[in-house]
């Protein structure tokens, strides 16, 4: 069985072979998922009924791109035909985590009971099926990301096993006494963590980039900050709490001037916008497929492949050894001397459905899409009373953190659950960037290419709700 046999078999679709064996049913597109009372809450009320934009003051809701429909894709998420505490659910923490389209947890249930295999030991015709399987997940990941070879691709965890995996591979290679890290204020803690880690080890340090009061990387003092001793430039592609988009093009190619590496933490961009590696010169650049319509576990690393020639495994075990003995070891080529032990089989076969699934849109029509709906949840936002917006970044994702007036973050995601609007609320692991603005904690809405502006309008209606009975 060819690999795009195996690939539609597990989106799916029906091919030769395995067709013959049992399978998941197919969920029709229009279909509501079954939810179990103890999931759903109560039985199903009337959703949040916001005022007409009218009567409001909210402003006019967006005219929707023709090659996009939002509509169109909510269809293929079962989840979102759910209710929550007897509500429709809104879901709105796409920061936190996608929701999956039953293209993909079909390729997970027909890989699961027709495909499970090991990989790349196996002589049987199962584990050679799943090999191709796998592989051209990695090859897809490639064509994702603009890489120049599906051998660039090491697949980890996620965002956050990729960049420990370059800390603790490359870093203790490159790094010693005297060599700087930069590291934005903007970033994640996954981020920031794994660098100060290294640094303690290899006596380097860590050093902040400071941020402008618009939540913007100040430029100014990150070229003066780079020197002869910057060894490596850490930086997000899109912050999770501010959804700011830094000029990483910009800013990858002043670090190169110093000859220090830059790494791109993508996990926040590459649901929002078209990624293109070799254009940005990125050295590393990691995301994660639950943040893209894939399973959680499951995500990407990209190194030049220079780069990752050079680097050393991080972690030993069976898969990334040429061969062992008690004399001398031997690893394999890259990327899969990086990759010791059995990988995330299942995850892959999703993240190679979710991205073929993302693939099927037109990705500058949905980026339009989105960039339109964040620009009327702002406008719609700033008519709740109390409520401001944290981050003024021009260049931004749809990232909407914010603060009210008189309530506690926490108490507000609670009082939205309630209406069944999930977003999310504390320091979103990015407790520097919140302290830039004085604070502790925030309330969120992150926006996918699946919300619509009627469900900000909810989002509004509640919001407005809880300052009118809180007086």
């Amino acid at each position: 069985m060819t690999t795009p046999d195996l690939g539609r078999q597990l989106s799916g679709a029906p091919v030769t072979g395995l067709s013959t064996l049992p399978g998941p049913t197919a969920m029709p597109a229009q279909t509501t998922a079954p939810v179990p009372q103890a999931l759903s809450g109560q039985q199903a009320a009337a959703p949040v009924q916001p005022a007409a934009p009218e009567q409001s003051g909210l402003p006019q809701r967006p005219a929707v791109p023709g090659a996009y429909s939002a509509e169109t894709a909510r269809q293929d998420f079962p989840i979102l035909h759910r209710t929550v505490n007897g509500r429709p659910l809104v879901w709105l923490d796409n920061g936190a985590t996608t929701q999956k389209p039953r293209q993909v947890i079909e390729a997970l249930g027909a890989y699961y009971s027709a495909a499970n295999s090991n990989i790349h030991r196996g002589a049987h015709t199962m584990a050679r099926e799943a090999t191709e399987a796998y592989e051209a997940g990695r090859a897809a990941v490639a064509r994702f990301l603009g890489a120049p070879t599906p051998d660039s691709i090491v697949f980890v965890r996620g965002t956050t096993e990729a960049v420990n995996l370059v800390a603790q591979s490359w870093g203790r290679d490159n790094l010693g006494p005297g060599d700087d890290i930069l590291v934005p204020v903007l970033e994640h803690h996954s981020n920031i963590v794994p660098w100060q880690m290294i640094a303690k080890e290899t006596r380097a340090r860590v050093v902040p980039v400071p941020l402008t009061p618009e939540g913007e990387i100040d430029r100014f003092a990150y070229a003066d900050l780079l020197s002869s001793r910057t060894q490596l430039v850490a930086l997000s592609h899109a912050s999770n709490v501010l959804g700011t988009v830094p000029p990483v093009k910009e800013m990858t190619a002043l670090a190169h001037r110093y000859g220090a590496k830059v790494l791109v933490d993508g996990a926040q961009a590459v649901a929002h916008f078209p990624v293109d590696v070799m254009d940005l010169d990125a050295d590393f650049y990691a995301f994660s497929g639950h943040k893209l319509f894939a399973p959680t576990g499951i995500g990407a690393l990209y190194a030049k492949p220079e780069v990752l020639a050079g680097m050393r495994p991080w972690q030993g075990g069976g898969n990334m050894i040429d061969s062992v003995a008690f004399g001398l070891t031997t690893f394999a080529p890259v990327p899969h001397r990086m990759e010791a032990g059995t990988g995330d089989i299942g995850g892959v076969i999703g993240l190679l459905a979710a991205l073929d699934w993302l693939g099927s849109f037109d990705r500058d029509a949905v980026t339009a899409y989105e960039e339109g709906l964040m620009a009327y949840a702002q406008q719609a936002l700033a008519t709740v009373p109390g409520l401001e917006l944290v981050g003024a970044a021009p260049e931004r994702i749809a990232v909407l953190t914010f603060t009210l007036a008189g309530q506690d973050p926490a108490g507000v995601a609670d009082w939205l659950d309630r209406d069944g609007i999930a977003i999310r609320a504390g320091h979103h692991c990015a407790q520097p960037a919140l302290a830039h603005y004085g604070l502790e904690s925030a309330a969120r809405a992150s926006l996918a290419l699946y919300n619509t502006s009627e469900e900000v309008d909810q989002l509004v209606a509640s919001l407005r709700q809880l300052q009118m009975a809180s007086g």
